[in-house]
């Protein structure tokens, strides 16, 4: 018998399991990044939620400064200077920490945020259970946000970082500069956003 299971396996040798690869992205969704316009309406989605200013308070921060949301989850208050009116972002993967200023519209949500937070905790961005928020989270959020804003693309929380850099390549600015915004250890994560940003080839055809 055991000669026969030996001579089997001889002629018809295992088959390796191998686990299924995952798609890649590209193949899952026509783009990798949302529209200012479309980032605009999911702000507003989100407004509608149970805690709505929260939510829509992470999508701004996110898209406004190109965060991973590991980043976003793990922002903490200290990370905040209201009187300098900046951000000490610590980004992820070695990527490069930088200090962005905030705006007029960012700062009042922080304010208003930190004021209503109770009870108070070191991270920007509790849960209902007045823990950390978890990426897990904010990819859920985000989804229903899509769905209730109406738009037809798939989305998830990267999406936010790459609209913030195809937004900024859009509207000129240098890719040294941009490197340095996003964190990028190396620029060619950079330069995609300048080669794939419309405006550039603006002025190629007048009519």
């Amino acid at each position: 018998m055991g000669a026969v299971v030996q001579l089997r396996e001889a002629v018809e040798p295992k088959q390796s399991r191998t686990t299924p690869r995952r798609r890649p992205n590209a193949e899952l969704r026509t783009r990798e990044h949302l529209t200012e316009h479309e980032v605009e309406k999911l702000i507003e989605a989100a407004k509608g939620n149970r805690w709505g200013h929260r939510d829509a308070t992470m999508i701004l921060l996110g898209f406004r400064h190109g965060l991973r949301a590991s980043e976003l989850v793990d922002l903490r208050w200290d990370q905040v200077s209201f009187s300098g009116a900046v951000l000490h972002v610590r980004r992820q993967k070695a990527g490069t920490p930088s200090t962005h200023p905030l705006t007029g519209i960012e700062l009042p949500s922080l304010r208003r945020l930190k004021r209503e937070q109770n009870p108070a905790s070191p991270f920007i961005f509790v849960s209902e259970r007045k823990v950390p928020f978890s990426t897990e989270g904010f990819s859920r959020m985000l989804q229903r946000a899509a769905k209730s804003a109406g738009l037809t693309i798939k989305v998830h929380p990267h999406m936010l970082r790459h609209a913030c850099g195809f937004k900024l390549a859009n509207d000129g600015q240098d890719t040294r500069s941009l490197q340095a915004y996003l964190g990028h250890k190396n620029i060619q994560h950079t330069v995609r956003y300048a080669e794939l940003a419309p405006g550039r080839f603006k002025d190629f055809w007048r009519d």
